[in-house]
């Protein structure tokens, strides 16, 4: 019987998974530059245009960890597939709709389809990789998540001005079919012993998760009642989870300290890099008068930057220096945002051409940091714990982009500017790279 890493058509179902991760989490970022064209097209209180985008985002981050236990107990390639059939139907409905409150509802759908697609993706590639190639698989997982998040509004704002915003979801159907066909390649994998379902515990993750997340995208502002509710919530989730019979997340993953620094770290890094990709079109707009795809195209050198490195971390540097390269990306993102900072702080009444070049540094930080940030953060992941930390390290990393658009577009609103929203964003970086210290020993990873 032939080997995990011998099965011949390992690399073509990475590709599918990739695939499908990407185009999850392009839909996450991808309207945010569309958002005013479809409110002109689609009439209705200004209050819509943020939910066009965070109708995606809340149930995406609500249902993550169940979407992974459910994986766990049925079978993660066919809850795969559901999520992938799911996503294609609510894209459809996307594009054709002609009302904004059913844009929102299929948006929905959308999210918590996607949070049942992507949680599945470290299982499955566990089922077709071993050794070191596994590590290079997982290691692929990093940088498909930063271009997505990064290539977002840059699609999105090409194909709102060339084609339609209704080609913004439109594209996805037919490359959600194309995914559906070949996930006949996965092979199925599931945890060794069935697991119970938890209804106490989901119905606590998801109330505390949707809490939470709900006030940091409400156009209003923060609503800290909603975020206290939530917070609580998910404290009492935890304490519950220290006694459930049929634990959601996994206790075991906590053993060690690699595991949470990993979310931290994740929360820290996610915030900082999709923060800046809505600090900097916001800027560009607003008070630059740009249009959507001059917005869009500015964040181009951040996504070369973010591929290439990526690329260079995982063939060259992570095999020969291990899990000490994060600190060498995480040097490259800051040095790219103290050049943002003196690009807007020297004060901004054209097209800053150098802060292409800024952008281009910082995507060489992301992507040297995300290959062996992910690598490391799920080496010691058991098979049995594989759903627990999937929907765990996602659903933090989806906080993190929340808590990074609220934190530093809100700076950047409020203070009419770019500096001091980048200037926080440089304090998250330095914070990151002390939060993920116990993943670079091998101890504690």
């Amino acid at each position: 019987m032939p080997t995990m890493t011998r099965y011949r058509w390992r690399w073509a179902a990475l590709a599918v998974l990739l695939t499908a991760e990407a185009m999850n989490l392009l839909d996450a970022t991808i309207v945010q530059v569309a958002g005013p064209v479809i409110h002109a097209a689609l009439p209705g209180p200004a209050a819509d245009v943020p939910w066009f985008s965070a109708a995606y985002t809340l149930p995406f981050a609500a249902f993550l960890i169940t979407g992974g236990r459910l994986g766990d107990l049925f079978g993660r390639a066919k809850v795969f597939r559901i999520g992938v059939a799911g996503f294609v139907l609510a894209s459809l409905v996307c594009a054709v709709s002609g009302a904004a409150g059913l844009l929102i509802g299929a948006r929905a759908v959308q999210g918590a389809a996607a949070a049942l697609i992507v949680p599945q993706t470290i299982g499955l590639i566990r089922g077709l990789f071993d050794g070191d190639e596994l590590a290079k698989a997982l290691g692929s997982i990093g940088p498909v998540m930063g271009l997505s998040a990064v290539t977002g509004p840059l699609l999105g704002g090409l194909l709102t001005q060339s084609v339609s915003w209704r080609a913004v979801f439109l594209v996805n159907v037919p490359l959600g079919l194309a995914v559906l066909f070949a996930a006949r390649l996965l092979r199925e994998d599931r945890a060794a012993t069935r697991p119970a379902l938890d209804p106490v515990g989901t119905a606590l993750v998801v109330a505390g998760a949707a809490l939470v997340v709900y006030p940091l995208i409400e156009p209003d502002g923060t609503n800290w009642a909603l975020l206290a509710a939530g917070a609580a919530l998910l404290v009492v989730f935890g304490f519950h989870q220290r006694r459930s019979a049929a634990p959601l997340v996994e206790p075991s993953l906590f053993a060690h300290r690699g595991f949470p620094a990993a979310l931290a770290g994740s929360l820290l890094f996610f915030a900082v890099m999709t923060g800046l990709m809505q600090v900097v079109p916001m800027q560009l707009q607003l008070g630059l008068g740009a249009d959507v795809r001059t917005a869009g195209l500015t964040l181009l050198p951040l996504s070369a930057g973010l591929a290439v490195s990526s690329w260079f971390a995982g063939a060259r540097l992570v095999p020969k220096f291990g899990a000490r390269v994060m600190y060498a990306g995480l040097a490259l993102l800051l040095a790219g945002i103290l050049a943002a900072i003196a690009v807007y702080a020297g004060g901004v009444r054209s097209y800053p051409w150098p802060l292409l070049g800024a952008l281009a540094l910082c995507g060489l930080g992301m992507g040297t940091f995300t290959v062996p940030f992910f690598t490391a953060a799920l080496a010691r992941v058991r098979p049995h714990e594989t759903g627990s930390a999937a929907g765990l390290l996602n659903a933090v990393q989806q906080l993190g982009g929340t808590l990074g658009v609220a934190l530093l577009g809100g700076l950047c609103l409020g203070t009419g500017g770019a500096a001091a929203a980048l200037g926080l964003g440089a304090g998250l970086t330095v914070a990151a790279g002390a939060a993920v210290f116990p993943l670079s020993s091998r101890r504690d990873r």
